[in-house]
C-alpha cells in the first residue's frame, strides 16, 4: 500500500491533516535546533561570566555582552548593563529579563497545542463522513447479499482518517512534552545563575556604569572595596580611635 492509496482512503480530510502535519513538523525541527544550540553552549557561558564577575565586573559585563545571542547571555547582561549601583534594581533586571526570555522559549507551543487538539477531531470527522457515505449506499433489499461487501470495505477505509489524525497528534504530543521538560529545566538554570550572580554582587558590589580600569590615584589616596568612595590613607602610627594631637595637648594643659 503506497502513500497515494492511503490519501485516497483517508478522504477529503487528508488535506487539512497534511497541513497540520507539515506545520507540526516545521515547529518541531525549529525548536530542536533552538534547544540544541542552547544546551551545548549554556553551561560554558554561565561559568565564564560568573568566574569573570569574581575578578572584575567590567570583564564580566563584556563577556555577557558578547553572549547576547543566547538567552542566558541576555539574562546575565541585563543587570550588568545598569548604570547605577542598586541591589534592588539589579534583582528587578534579572526577574524581568528571565520572564521575557522564558516567554520566547515557549514559541511554537500554541501551534503544537492546536495540532494536538484538532488532528484527532479531523480524523474522527473523516471517519464519520466515510461511515455516512457507506451507510447511504446500503439498500434494504441488498442486506445479506454480496452487494454489501463494498459497504464493509468502505467502513474499514473510513477508519484510516482516524488513524492518521491520531498519528499526527501523538507525534506532536511527544515533542510538546519534551519541550515542556526543557523549559522547566531552563527555569532552574536561570534561577541558579541569577542567584549566583546576585550573591557575588552583594558580596562585592561594583560600579557597573564604569567598566574601564581606574586611573592612577595620587599618592596617599586609596579606594574602598566598592570602587566608589576614595579616602586618604592613614599613617601606620596613627590609631583611628585616638584623639588628634591638638586635643591631647589641650587636655594636658587643663590638667596642669
Amino acid at each position: 500500500m503506497d502513500i497515494l492509496d492511503i490519501f485516497r482512503k483517508v478522504g477529503p480530510v487528508v488535506w487539512p491533516l497534511l497541513f497540520f502535519s507539515v506545520l507540526s513538523l516545521s515547529v518541531v525541527l525549529e525548536r530542536l535546533w533552538f534547544w540544541l544550540r542552547i544546551l551545548t553552549q549554556e553551561k560554558e557561558t554561565v561559568d565564564r561570566i560568573l568566574e569573570a564577575a569574581r575578578q572584575d565586573w567590567g570583564i564580566a559585563a563584556d563577556m555577557a555582552r558578547q553572549a547576547t545571542d543566547q538567552p542566558i547571555g541576555r539574562f546575565l547582561f541585563a543587570p550588568l548593563s545598569l548604570p547605577k549601583n542598586n541591589a534592588e534594581l539589579f534583582r528587578l533586571a534579572l526577574e524581568s529579563t528571565a520572564e521575557t526570555e522564558l516567554a520566547q522559549m515557549r514559541r511554537g507551543e500554541k501551534v503544537l497545542e492546536l495540532v494536538i487538539a484538532v488532528a484527532p477531531l479531523l480524523g474522527l470527522f473523516g471517519t464519520v463522513w466515510g461511515l455516512i457515505r457507506s451507510l447511504e449506499s446500503i439498500r434494504i433489499g441488498d442486506l445479506g447479499t454480496e452487494a454489501t461487501a463494498g459497504v464493509t470495505t468502505g467502513i474499514g477505509e473510513s477508519l484510516y482518517s482516524t488513524a492518521v489524525g491520531l498519528a499526527v497528534a501523538i507525534f506532536s504530543l511527544i515533542f510538546y512534552r519534551l519541550f515542556q521538560g526543557l523549559l522547566v529545566n531552563q527555569v532552574k538554570v536561570f534561577r541558579k545563575a541569577g542567584n549566583d550572580l546576585e550573591m557575588l554582587y552583594l558580596q562585592s558590589p561594583a560600579d557597573l556604569s564604569n567598566s574601564k580600569p581606574n586611573k592612577a590615584l595620587p599618592q596617599g589616596v586609596a579606594h574602598d572595596s566598592t570602587g566608589e568612595n576614595f579616602i586618604p590613607r592613614r599613617k601606620r602610627t596613627q590609631n583611628r580611635f585616638s584623639d588628634p594631637p591638638e586635643i591631647s595637648e589641650d587636655t594636658s594643659d587643663s590638667d596642669k
